[in-house]
């Protein structure tokens, strides 16, 4: 069993490298993916992550219900949740409470017997944003990250294309 969070900025190659790492493992790979093609230009990009893997992975569409995702996979082959800072989006649109769903979600990585492997963006390094609901996803962003990376087994920061290990 293997918990590793893969962070990076927009367009690092953070994706893809999660791709690589998941199918590295035995047995077909799920998608988890937290996205949801609400627009045009989603869509596409969505389109786009799903030509890239090909067809032999098993799809879960998931933009609120993480935890209950996880558990309903696990025992099969490698999870790739993609990703952790859209979750953390729907989760605030939904009005829900993202601290309490981010301690949930700790605790059933910890539960996990089927490797998970969670891409999240780092979204700490810009400018401070210029109004209080950008601040607030940015902090809640960097605090929910830093949670999973507690648990996680390994973190991977991707820049570049280029992996760094960091645990």
């Amino acid at each position: 069993m293997a918990i590793i969070l893969i962070t990076g900025g927009a367009r690092s190659g953070k994706s893809l490298r999660a791709e690589v790492r998941t199918r590295a493992f035995p047995e077909q790979p799920v998608y988890i993916a937290t996205a949801e093609a609400l627009d045009e230009e989603m869509g596409e990009r969505i389109a786009k992550h799903r030509a890239r893997r090909g067809k032999d992975w098993i799809e879960r569409e998931v933009p609120l219900d993480l935890v209950q995702a996880l558990i309903e996979t696990d025992g099969g082959g490698a999870r790739l949740v993609d990703c952790l800072t859209l979750w953390l989006s729907n989760l605030l649109h939904a009005e829900r409470n993202w601290s309490h769903e981010a301690s949930l979600l700790a605790d059933a990585l910890a539960r996990q017997r089927s490797p998970v492997i969670i891409v999240t963006n780092e979204v700490g390094f810009g400018i401070v944003p210029d109004n209080a609901l950008a601040r607030a996803f940015r902090d809640a962003a960097g605090i929910l990250n830093q949670t999973i990376a507690s648990v996680a087994d390994e973190v991977e920061f991707v820049v570049a294309g280029l992996p760094m290990k960091l645990k």
